[in-house]
């Protein structure tokens, strides 16, 4: 017994001690001893970054292979792998937004800066160096990263370099993996590629956002890639897709990205033999003709993308044969013809956009195929087909996350299967032809949708109950010019994340609802413009959204006072109301403010003055009020002021001189009582409207009116009193149309240069206008027959001359027939000789009293 349990014992002590051997054994291995070279170098480099959020806060002690970031070899213990990407998720829509602070100093704290040592030349062995998301700002690439000779990766995409891309990447021989990409556009340039054809193991180049608007030879440097399957050049102001000589070398690419850039050149015959080819992105060029047939080549193709270029023909059938497509957009092109059905038969098709072109027929009918092979589609959106269809294709498209069927003939009913679209996010139909009514049941079992748009059918009613409840909750909501009234829709109140609401025109005619201010008091986008509804006006909360806020509330029956605006509002209508009062005082440093329309209400007071310190307004429109008093002569320090409306107030006393520095392109100071001599507005050199008429101004006809203003198309000087002659000088203005001249102390002759005038040669009748903004105050009076008619749309249509109840005298110039544009042409209460060619049909003439010769 004694002498077992000794070996006992010594078998145990035995196996205890090769447990302890194996497992010191096994610590050693795994226990990644740094190379102290290695240390001081990683050391040195950071010494020389900026790090505001401590992300290399762990960089300490002599362990340098446990440092964040940092990889070792388990073998050698040399660095292998260096990746300092950024953490922080970038959100490119809040960062440029100036108004999202917060956000923007979270991101810029979480950015590494400062300059980038070559001290990390020491790490010999580095595979894998990753800079990407940091902020480099103002740095050039340093060219000894050209000295990596082991680097296989290497990414500094969005970390802000700018300057030439040095070649000496070229020297990166066995890098597989090269991200340049920068959307802060084309900070980077290289004038050559040729570096590039050195990395003969590159397999993926993204170099999008950086300027190769030089580089020639960048199809010849990429060809002889052998193992490339993804390059990215979008962005890149590449001018030319060119031809190759010979069958390309980089046939084993998958992807191609050529997206927003300056192409015109055709596709060519060389890209079809890229047999690999999975993803091809042709969007955002300016590509004419039609799309290749030999698309039909490309059999692997699961995304093509050939939007916003100017294809002119018909879709090829060969397309059709793309069975592996899962994203199709041809969309903002010229595309004709019609839309065969067989484009069902791309069962895979996740996302399919043909919006914005010219096709004819009816929309394709998704539902004859059988298979109902289209059942993971999650986008599809067409426009501009100009047959009658209706919506009953969608009831088999049980997938679809988004439907954009807007700006087409759709007509007829809106089908109750479409509440079982359970998938979808976005709807619109606007501008169609749709009626009916539209009720719970067309929203049934849509939970995930943020997105309604049905405006502009005029036929379409909501008819739901006042107790319902909607299955989703909307960010956006555009429903103008369909039924909605006549009370206030309360299902609105319980869509509480709504950035967009767009309900004009809806027929509602009803006290705004209380609950209104606090569920939509932050909203981005606001148009309720244009119903009855009555009451006072919300008072909005400062929400600190970019575009800043734009808030339409005209024409409605709001009453009571004007309540102070949030500082990032930058368009803000309430004209057409009975709003009255003063404008309330606020610190005008502190807005945004853009364009302010508060005309047609019950306004008054003085002009405020805290509105000469919103230096970003461009629109300021007061008409139709009761302000009186005189303009400020801080009216001048608006300095982006572009339209001002003072139309029918009673403002007294001269105008500020300070008006003269503005550059205004609409002066709008109809019937007032200004008086004294219209300050020069020579420096407003693209003034289009002066309208002045109806004060007590004296004078001669200014001269700079005919020497500086060169695209002055509307002038009213009626009702004034000037006096004099009629300048030649008005002869010079080559786009007049409308002269309102009448009931001033003129005298003299009529200039025979008033034939000249060019805008009135042209008939405005058969002109599409399709530039003009003439929402904005854009409107000026003019008398026809007699009656007095005030033009805001159709004002391009004017083209009038009006010198009538002056004391002119003389021949009517014969060079007046030639004018064959003018719609009206009054002469009365002036003693005039002559005879008006009896065969000129074109005006409708008034001159009563002259006498013929």
């Amino acid at each position: 017994m004694a002498i077992s349990g000794t070996i006992f014992i010594i078998f145990t002590l035995v196996f205890i001690h090769g447990l302890t051997i194996c497992s010191s054994q096994t610590n050693s291995s795994s226990s990644v001893k740094c190379i102290d070279r290695e240390r001081i170098a990683l050391s040195k480099f950071r010494k020389s970054l900026t790090d505001d959020s401590g992300r290399l806060s762990s960089w300490i002690g002599q362990e340098c292979c446990s440092w964040k970031g940092i990889t070792c070899s388990n073998k050698t213990g040399h660095v292998l792998k260096l990746n300092l990407h950024n953490p922080t998720p970038f959100d490119n829509d809040r960062f440029y937004n100036s108004q999202d602070g917060e956000y923007m100093a979270y991101y810029s704290k979480s950015c590494l800066a400062g300059e980038l040592n070559p001290a990390l030349l020491d790490l010999k062995q580095l595979q894998f160096l990753d800079l990407s998301m940091n902020n480099f700002s103002g740095s050039e690439i340093p060219k000894f990263f050209g000295s990596f000779k082991n680097l296989k990766h290497l990414n500094l995409s969005v970390a802000r370099f700018q300057g030439n891309v040095p070649p000496h990447i070229g020297n990166l021989s066995r890098l597989e993996v090269l991200d340049l990409s920068n959307f802060w556009t084309n900070r980077l340039s290289s004038e050559s590629l040729h570096w590039v054809s050195s990395l003969s193991y590159l397999k993926h180049l993204d170099l999008s956002g950086v300027s190769l608007g030089r580089a020639k030879n960048w199809l010849d440097s990429v060809n002889g890639l052998p193992f490339l399957t993804k390059l990215n050049l979008s962005n890149t102001l590449v001018a030319t897709i060119p031809s190759l000589t010979r069958r390309p070398n980089f046939t084993s690419l998958v992807s191609l990205d050529l997206q927003w850039n300056i192409i015109t050149s055709e596709i060519p015959h060389w890209l079809f033999n890229l047999s690999n080819l999975v993803e091809f992105r042709l969007d955002g060029n300016g590509i004419r003709g039609p799309i290749p047939e030999t698309f039909g080549r490309l059999t692997n193709l699961t995304v093509l993308g050939l939007s916003r270029n100017y294809f002119n023909t018909s879709v090829p059938d060969s397309l059709f044969n793309l069975r592996n497509l899962t994203y199709l957009d041809l969309s903002q092109n010229k595309l004709q013809g019609t839309i065969s059905n067989a484009i069902v038969n791309l069962c895979n098709l996740k996302f399919l956009d043909l919006t914005d072109n010219r096709f004819t027929g009816k929309i394709p009918d998704f539902g004859i195929n059988q298979n109902d092979c289209l059942q993971d589609l999650d986008v599809l959106g067409f426009l501009q087909f100009v047959e009658r269809s209706n919506l009953s294709f969608v009831r088999t498209l049980s997938s679809l996350r988004e439907l954009d069927i807007s700006n087409n003939i759709v007509n007829g009913s809106i089908p109750s299967s479409f509440g079982q679209l359970s998938n979808l996010e976005k709807l619109e139909l606007s501008n169609n032809s749709l009626s009916g009514m539209v009720t719970e049941l067309h929203f049934s079992k849509m939970l995930k949708l943020t997105e309604l748009s049905m405006s502009l059918n005029n036929l379409l009613v909501f008819n739901v109950s006042s107790e319902w409840i909607p299955p989703f909750q909307l960010k956006t909501i555009k429903l103008n010019s369909c039924t909605l009234g006549p009370l206030f829709p309360s299902w609105l109140k319980t869509q509480e994340n709504v950035v967009e609401l767009r309900i004009s025109r809806t027929g509602i005619s009803d006290r705004l609802p209380d609950w209104f201010e606090k569920v939509y008091s932050r909203v981005h986008y606001l148009d309720i413009s244009k119903n009855n509804i009555s009451g006072e006006l919300p008072q909005f909360e400062e929400a600190n959204n970019r575009p800043f806020r734009r808030l339409i509330l005209n024409s409605n029956s709001f009453d009571g006072s004007l309540r102070p605006l949030p500082s990032d509002v930058l368009l803000w209508d309430v004209s057409n109301n009975f709003v009255s009062g003063n404008i309330p005082i606020q610190n005008g440093t502190n807005l945004t403010l853009e364009v302010l329309i508060l005309s047609s209400n019950l306004l008054s007071g003085f002009f405020p003055g805290f509105l000469c310190e919103i230096k970003t307004m461009t629109i300021l429109d007061l008409a139709n009020n009761q302000f009186t008093g005189k303009l400020p002569d801080c009216i001048g320090e608006i300095e982006n002021l572009s339209m001002l409306d003072l139309t029918n107030n009673t403002l007294h006393g001269e105008i500020p001189n300070s008006l003269g520095n503005l550059p205004l392109l609409s002066l709008h100071l109809h019937n007032n009582n200004f008086q004294g001599q219209l300050p020069s507005l020579e420096n407003a050199m693209f003034l289009n409207i002066l309208d002045v008429g109806k004060n007590s101004f004296t004078g001669v006809i200014p001269p700079w009116i005919g020497e500086n203003q060169q695209y002055l198309a509307f002038l009213s000087l009626q009702s004034n009193n000037f006096h004099g002659e009629i300048t030649e000088k008005l002869c010079q203005v080559p786009q007049l149309q409308l002269l309102n001249l009448a009931r001033n102390n003129l005298t003299g002759n009529i200039p025979p240069c008033i034939g000249n005038f060019s805008a009135m040669i042209t008939d405005h009748s058969s002109i599409e206008y399709l530039m003009l903004d003439v929402d904005y105050g854009g409107s000026i009076p003019g008398i026809i027959n007699g009656i007095e008619r005030r033009y805001t749309k159709t004002m391009p249509f004017l083209t009038s001359i009006d010198i009538s109840d002056n004391s002119i005298v003389g021949e009517i110039p014969d060079n007046l027939t030639g004018l064959v544009g003018l719609r009206n042409l009054n002469l009365a209460g002036n003693n005039l000789t002559g005879r008006i060619q009896e065969n000129w049909r074109y005006a409708r003439i008034n001159f009563p009293g002259f006498v013929e010769k």
